[in-house]
């Protein structure tokens, strides 16, 4: 592993440093391994160092003329607080009082350094899509950095990183070397960051996209976006564990989300557990995911899918943990497959091959329906069906009786293509789940609630990733008092509509 952290980038970061602080490092015999300076307003000058800080211009404090010295002579401070020192990785931070006015200064020390990512090179070139977890400071990005420098340069693909805050590609409109030939989109403020996204997938035609810190729930819906068009996505997010991820409400969605099932008494007692249970809502975004614990030490879950509903069951998995010792030499230790393991993927095995002997999926073609319910419901009753876009694509048409006058193009098309239709009193949720009932035979076991339940975590997951509100079918009052509880722990409102036997649950973004 090599370091290409030249001179003349150390020298471009005390060039904006103020005379004194500059001389004071330059004496410094670890200045090579600095980290980070820091200039706060009325306090001695700080340079901090991987295992502690030195005071440095003893008994001599930041002025305002010191700080205002830096900031004329580094790029633009953005929306974030952050700016930088053009062609190099450097990346300075502003704190400002209440009127503005720049009062501190973090200066971190940006390095490019090539082979960092030999440890997990054959991760890196699998063509899945990677998430790197790991607390601030511990090399996320520079791994990002050198994912793209391998993937552009040696596999020559075509490879974007959304740059949001210019860290991974440094300041100024020529990106840093260390990224190699991969493309960078720089982001006008962090709140952009899920759009740049997915504009640089609709525009640019990208095999892979890097980005650096997913944080709100726009930009896990983005990366969702992106994993379904077939990009590979390599990306980082603030955490420690997986369990972290799992627990966070706005990330969650990475490794598959999150819900409350009720099970029926016949099914809670095959599985052996209680009815009120948490499963994965679905795949995840991410396939691979590594836990950085320390600089040279990697955790790594190989199927986040399988990690994710072995904890929620009870019985997490070990990750595969990599290491590079003192002499450079990379350690592998693989888990052993438990006893237990064994015989839940000798299960998994058999439900897969069985799988295969289920009926077909049916696609089916809303035509004056609404899509999003008609998809809600499909998930809610776990049904072999799917709703499509295209009429040719269609085994069954489903609309409502208004479309279906003779002569018009709809009916014309579906004889043409003779492709049954199906016709429903209205446009209402609870008219589509009569259809689906009786188009799939269905005369479940479960109980009014567990149907509710089921349907209120379903409406939460498209409320949390597509930020509208989605209204359910009518309820009791009972019941309805069960899905405004599943709502309130989601951290979404919910407000009961209409009047009775119409009632019922229209739930908010947050």
């Amino acid at each position: 592993m090599s370091n290409q952290f030249s001179k003349e980038e150390i020298i471009k970061l005390l060039y904006v440093l103020p005379s004194r602080v500059k001389d004071d490092l330059i004496t410094l015999p670890e200045l090579s391994s600095l980290i980070e300076v820091v200039l706060d307003l009325g306090k001695q000058p700080e340079a901090r160092f991987a295992d502690g800080k030195v005071f440095i211009v003893k008994g001599d404090l930041v002025s305002q003329e010191d700080i205002d010295h830096l900031v004329s002579r580094v790029g633009h401070f953005t929306s974030d607080n952050r700016a930088g020192i053009e062609r190099t990785l450097h990346r300075i931070s502003a704190i400002r009082n209440r009127t503005g006015r720049i009062v501190g200064l973090t200066c971190r020390i940006g390095r490019a350094i090539y082979g960092t990512n030999d440890i997990i090179k054959d991760i890196i070139e699998s063509e899945k899509n990677i998430l790197f977890l790991g607390p601030p400071g511990i090399g996320k990005t520079t791994k990002l950095r050198e994912a793209g420098r391998i993937l552009s340069d040696q596999f020559a693909k075509r490879v974007v990183i959304v740059d949001t805050s210019n860290e991974i590609g440094g300041d100024g409109d020529i990106p840093h070397s260390g990224i190699g030939k991969s493309r960078r989109m720089q982001v006008q403020s962090p709140d952009m960051q899920h759009k740049v996204m997915i504009e640089a997938v609709e525009n640019h035609m990208p095999e892979v996209i890097i980005v650096d810190e997913i944080g709100t729930e726009e930009e896990a819906a983005a990366c969702r976006t992106i994993a379904e068009r077939g990009v590979q996505l390599i990306g980082t997010a603030h955490g420690k564990v997986l369990d972290n991820l799992m627990s966070n409400p706005t990330l969650s969605d990475l490794v598959g989300g999150i819900q409350t099932v009720i099970l029926g008494d016949e099914e809670a007692k095959r599985r052996n557990t209680q009815k009120t249970i948490l499963e994965r809502k679905a795949p995840p975004t991410f396939n691979i995911l590594v836990e950085i614990r320390e600089i040279d030490t990697f955790a790594i879950y190989h199927d986040v899918a399988k990690a994710v509903d072995s904890i929620l069951r009870g019985r997490p998995i070990k990750p595969e943990i990599r290491k590079r010792d003192k002499d450079g030499n990379i350690k592998i230790d693989k888990p052993e497959i438990e006893p237990e393991d064994q015989f839940l993927n000798s299960v998994e095995n058999e439900e897969k091959k069985n799988s295969g002997n289920k009926e077909k999926i049916v696609k089916i073609y809303p035509f004056g329906i609404n899509r999003d319910d008609l998809e809600r419901n499909l998930r809610m009753l776990e049904l072999p069906g799917i709703a499509v876009k295209e009429l040719d694509e269609a085994d069954v048409i489903l609309t409502t009786k208004s479309k279906t006058r003779p002569g018009t193009k709809l009916m014309i098309s579906a004889e043409d293509r003779k492709v049954p239709v199906h016709v429903i009193k209205k446009n209402a949720s609870s008219q589509i789940m009569k259809f689906l009932k009786f188009y799939f035979h269905i005369d479940s076991d479960e109980s009014d609630e567990e149907l509710a339940i089921k349907e209120v975590n379903e409406a939460i997951r498209i409320v949390l990733n597509k930020g509208k509100s989605v209204d359910l079918n009518p309820q009791n009052s009972y019941i309805r008092r069960l899905q405004h509880q599943s709502v309130e722990t989601a951290g979404l409102h919910s407000e009961s509509v209409g009047q009775d036997p119409k009632r019922r649950l229209r739930i908010y973004p947050a």
